[in-house]
This record gives C-alpha cells, sequence and structure tokens, in this order.
C-alpha cells in the first residue's frame, strides 16, 4: 500500500520591530547629520577671500570673525557626539545589545540629542547673524565680499540641516524612553 501523504512547508515572513525600524531611522539620521556637519566644516574651513583696499589687498577667514569660530566649534561638538552616537546605533543593530543598559542609556540618547541639536541651531544663528550683518556693513564700505558671505551662508545652512535631523532623532530616541506610570 502506498502512503500518499503531502508534506506542506509554511513560509512565515515576520515584519521587522518597531524598536528595529526607529534604531533603522534613527541610524539614518545620524548619517545625515554626520554628512551635512562635515560638509559645512570644509565649506566654513575654506572660505577666505581677498579684495583690494586702498592699503593694499586683504585677506578675510573664517578665524577673523568671532562668530565663524564660534559656528566651528558647535560642528566639531556635534560631529565628536554624532560620530560617538553612530557608533553606538551601529554595535545596537548588529548586536542587538545595547553598550549603555537600563534608563541611562536612553536618557543619554535623549537628552545629549536635545542638547546637542539646539547647541548646532545656536550656531547656525550665529553664523546667519554674523552673515548678514557683516555683510550689510562690507557692502557700504564697498568692499565686494558676496562669495566670502555665500559660503558662510551654505555653511550655516548645513549647520541648520544638521539641527534639523538630530532633531528628529531625538523625536525617535524620546520614543524609546521607558514609560513611567
Amino acid at each position: 500500500m502506498e502512503n500518499n501523504t503531502k508534506t506542506t512547508t509554511t513560509t512565515t515572513t515576520s515584519a521587522p520591530s518597531s524598536s528595529t525600524v526607529s534604531r533603522t531611522v534613527v541610524l539614518v539620521l545620524r548619517v545625515l547629520t554626520f554628512v551635512f556637519l562635515l560638509i559645512a566644516l570644509i565649506v566654513i574651513v575654506l572660505t577666505k577671500e581677498t579684495s583690494e583696499t586702498s592699503d593694499g589687498e586683504s585677506e578675510i577667514k573664517f578665524k577673523d570673525i568671532h562668530a565663524y569660530r564660534y559656528m566651528i566649534s558647535t560642528i566639531v561638538i556635534g560631529f565628536a557626539y554624532n560620530l560617538l552616537q553612530m557608533a553606538l546605533s551601529i554595535f545596537t543593530l548588529v548586536s542587538g545589545n545595547r553598550v549603555l543598559n537600563g534608563d541611562g542609556g536612553y536618557k543619554f540618547d535623549f537628552f545629549g540629542d536635545k542638547i546637542i541639536s539646539y547647541f548646532l541651531l545656536s550656531g547656525s544663528a550665529a553664523g546667519f547673524g554674523a552673515s548678514e550683518d557683516l555683510h550689510r556693513f562690507f557692502k557700504a564700505a564697498e568692499l565686494p565680499l558676496n562669495s566670502f558671505f555665500g559660503k558662510a551662508n551654505a555653511s550655516a545652512s548645513l549647520l541648520l540641516f544638521g539641527f534639523i535631523t538630530t532633531a528628529i532623532a531625538s523625536i525617535f530616541t524620546s520614543f524609546a524612553l521607558p514609560k513611567k506610570a
């Protein structure tokens, strides 16, 4: 007698958990922040302008303007924090374990993102403000520095985009905070 039993295999695909999706989104936001801050740093550091004056030739660099130095410091500090967070996010995604366990790790992510995002915003605002005020001053003195201030504004804009991506990341890290009753 023949055995006519059919074997059926059921394949189930499970969707990734919401925490995995959230961690992936935060990592993508951190990579975007990294790119924005890197380009902003390169643009502002390479920004200089040479102009003819009645005293001869003069060169203006980002180091000559305190607000741009502040902008660079916010970029560097945000860059360092973002590199740390990217490393922690990659480790968490790959291993499935957090480096900073417990409530403290989630609070570090949340408050760190909040502080750094507003720090980046203040650097961007300082850059925009200095560019606008100084551009008006130099324009009145008939010194053509449009290229210099245009590049500084581009760097401040990228810093603003860095703020936006970090602020969005802080929203996602707030979802991971432990719920207290």
